[in-house]
């Protein structure tokens, strides 16, 4: 299985940055940003101006971001999956100067480029494009190419001390992505910070990660640069593919990785053989989050890895609040953790005050007091309409849950992806949870479609297996076994596949806005 264009299997001298067949030591990496940062400078950016990098995993991704931060930039890290209208949002609200484009995203790029800004061509790396399942595109030429650009300019020397902001934009799952924008740490609280890090993920200076998801997510791009500022080996995956995980599980002795439930559902589905393969023992840290996970789904990666797991919950705004490792999870089934260090969880109901352990109610995180301070770009407004009554510094990410009498907490589903039919609240990934244990489905997303008798009744697209022909009846029988009457979807369909972006983000409105304009036309 070994990939003969890969580096050496061997023990790594220094640690590295990888990827695709193609390795990068910190040496050349940090000169190669030194010269970007040059390059920049050239251009005008200064300290507090932002760049922006509609790129594919791969180092030069992350040279990019650390020179920017050398001149006290910030580099945003775009949705690559983009297309115009949130393509051009994202670059005209981020107030980006310069961008970094792949080769065969310039045509979207450059047709909703802002006047004035700047942009530098990246050729798409051979082992990359096949990766992505693409052609790898010639170079267009009309803008200056990366590495040419960047060798003609002498490392940055003197780089900026004081650390930028930083700006993540969201999926744009529920809506028009949104830039969060978040002041650097203290720096009397950096150290700290970095070493919770370390502790938290389970991983040691020099020790061995790999990234599997996206940069243009927050909780990848923030691993990486930690990552990066920590001196651990890291090996980048140009998009998920479950056994080429595996592989590079085993070839790198990975210690640690990042993941998202969706992944681990792709692990679970290849053979059984196929998992047995590859030497997984050198992990020692499987961190999860992004969404809740099926208890049945973790309850098996446990039994295949070990008491590994490590899972957290917060947002781009929060950081981590909560955590609970795997012991911490089989004494409480279904918990996504309590609150660690300075952090803390409250669960409020409608009146705004707290409600009792085992009560749903809204979740509000206060984030640990290492984590920076936040806002929205351009909408301070909406900022203010997240926090608590009465308490300060929590904040709401629209997610309903509980707490049980251990204060451990418990995620039912977003605010936005509820369902009230009949006046009952339906927490769709309950439901989700359920389908996705039936045989032969890959891939489910339950939301709420109009009726004029209840309100909104329950829909379920599917994704089933290769060959697998499944009906409708057959999976509301299996609902109806297992959960209550009104969880049972009155509509059933099948997707040949369900739109979710690399990370395994659900992008739920494409699905459910269609039922909805039809209902406001009749």
């Amino acid at each position: 299985m070994d990939d003969p264009a890969e580096p050496s299997a061997s023990p790594l001298p220094q640690p590295a940055i990888r990827c695709a067949g193609h390795e990068r030591g910190y040496p050349a990496l940090l000169d190669r940003a030194a010269r970007i940062a040059t390059g920049l400078h050239s251009m005008g950016v200064e300290p507090g101006d932002r760049i922006a990098v509609v790129m594919r995993n791969e180092p030069a991704h992350l040279e990019i971001t650390a020179a920017a931060a050398q001149l006290g930039a910030s580099a945003v890290p775009v949705n690559w999956h983009f297309r115009r209208d949130d393509l051009g949002h994202v670059l005209a609200d981020s107030g980006s100067k310069a961008v970094f484009v792949h080769s065969d995203l310039l045509p979207a790029v450059t047709s909703v480029l802002p006047d004035g800004v700047r942009v530098i061509e990246a050729p798409v790396p051979a082992g990359v494009a096949a990766a992505c399942g693409i052609d790898a595109p010639p170079v267009t030429g009309a803008h200056p190419l990366l590495d040419s650009w960047l060798a003609g300019h002498e490392p940055l020397a003197r780089p900026v001390a004081d650390r930028p902001p930083t700006v993540i934009y969201s999926s744009g799952t529920t809506g028009r992505p949104k830039g969060v924008l978040r002041e650097p740490v203290p720096q009397d609280r950096l150290a700290e910070a970095v070493q919770s890090f370390l502790e938290y993920f389970a991983v040691a200076p020099g020790g061995r990660t790999l990234i599997p998801a996206p940069l243009y997510h927050a909780a990848p791009s923030q691993h990486a640069v930690l990552a990066l500022a920590v001196g651990l080996d890291i090996t980048l995956m140009p998009r998920f593919d479950a056994e080429e995980f595996l592989r590079l599980v085993e070839r790198h002795r990975i210690q640690q990785v990042q993941m998202v439930p969706t992944m681990f559902v792709r692990l679970l589905r290849l053979p059984k053989d196929v998992r047995e393969r590859y030497d997984l023992t050198s992990l020692t840290s499987v961190v999860h989050a992004a969404a809740p996970c099926p208890p049945h789904v973790k309850h098996a990666m446990i039994d295949w890895l070990g008491p590994v797991l490590r899972e957290y919950y917060g947002g781009s705004e929060t950081g981590a609040v909560t955590w609970c490792d795997s012991a911490a999870w089989l004494a409480h089934p279904g918990t996504v953790g309590r609150a660690e260090g300075t952090c803390g969880v409250a669960v409020l109901g409608p009146d705004g005050g707290p409600v009792p352990a085992g009560t749903t109610g809204e979740i509000y995180l206060k984030p640990s007091d290492n984590w920076p301070r936040f806002t929205y770009l351009g909408d301070s407004g909406q900022r203010a309409a997240m926090e608590a009554p009465g308490l300060s510094g929590y904040v709401t990410l629209g997610d309903i849950g509980h707490l049980d009498a251990d204060g451990y907490l418990y995620l039912s589903d977003r605010r936005n992806d509820m369902v009230i039919s009949g006046g009952v609240n339906i927490y769709p990934a309950e439901i989700e949870g359920c389908l996705l244990s039936l045989d032969g489905v890959r891939d489910a997303a339950v939301f709420g479609i109009p009726d004029e008798e209840f309100g909104e009744v329950l829909a379920a697209h599917l994704q089933t297996e290769p060959g697998v022909v499944l009906g409708a009846e057959a999976v509301r029988a299996h609902v109806a076994e297992r959960l209550a009457g009104y969880k049972v979807p009155r509509a059933v369909v099948f997707e040949e596949r369900l739109p979710r972006d690399e990370s395994g983000k659900l992008f739920k409105r494409r699905l459910r806005e269609p039922y909805w304009d039809r209902s406001a036309e009749r």
